[in-house]
C-alpha cells in the first residue's frame, strides 16, 4: 500500500499538498499520513506560562491535523494516520521517515512566491538522500490543476 506523508500547517500550500496526496493515495488504493509539527518556542517564560504556551501550540497543531483528517475522511471515506510531534521540522520529518519505512512519498507544498519555504528548500536540496521520492506541489496551482495533476492518466 502506498503511503503519502504530508506535513500539515496553517498555510494554503499545505492544503494543496494534502489534496494532491489524498487524490494520489485514493487512486493507488493507498493512504495518507498527516504530520503536524509543533515548533519549539524561541523564548522562555516563567514556568507555568511557558507550559501553557507550549500546550496551546500543541493543541493548535492537533486541531489542525484532526480538521484536515476529517475533511479527508469526508472526501475519501478513509481516515489518515495522524501524528503530532514537537521539534524542528527537518529533524522531526527525518525521524518520522526512519520510523515509517512504508512511506512511499513525502509531499510538500511550495509557497507561490520567490521563497518556497524552509522545508521545501531543505528537502529539495537533500532529495537524493531521502529514502522515498519527494513531491513538491507548486503553490501557484489552482485546485483544479492540483486535481488534474494528482492522478496519472494510467491510474
Amino acid at each position: 500500500m502506498r503511503v503519502y506523508l504530508v506535513i500539515m500547517d496553517e498555510t494554503e500550500e499545505a492544503g494543496k499538498a494534502l489534496r494532491f496526496a489524498s487524490r494520489r493515495a485514493f487512486a493507488a488504493s493507498g493512504t495518507v499520513h498527516i504530520l503536524a509539527l509543533v515548533t519549539p518556542q524561541n523564548f522562555n517564560a516563567f514556568g507555568g506560562v511557558q507550559a501553557t504556551i507550549e500546550q496551546e501550540a500543541r493543541d493548535r497543531a492537533e486541531v489542525l491535523a484532526m480538521s484536515a483528517a476529517g475533511n479527508l475522511f469526508d472526501e475519501s471515506g478513509k481516515m489518515p494516520t495522524i501524528a503530532v510531534r514537537e521539534g524542528t521540522g527537518q529533524a522531526v520529518i527525518r525521524e518520522y521517515l526512519e520510523e515509517h519505512p512504508e512511506v512511499a512519498a513525502l509531499v510538500l507544498g511550495a509557497a507561490d512566491d520567490s521563497n518556497p519555504g524552509p522545508l521545501v528548500s531543505h528537502f529539495s536540496g537533500v532529495s537524493g538522500r531521502l529514502q522515498c521520492p519527494l513531491f513538491i506541489v507548486p503553490g501557484a496551482l489552482s485546485e483544479e490543476e492540483v486535481d488534474r495533476l494528482s492522478v496519472p492518466d494510467n491510474e
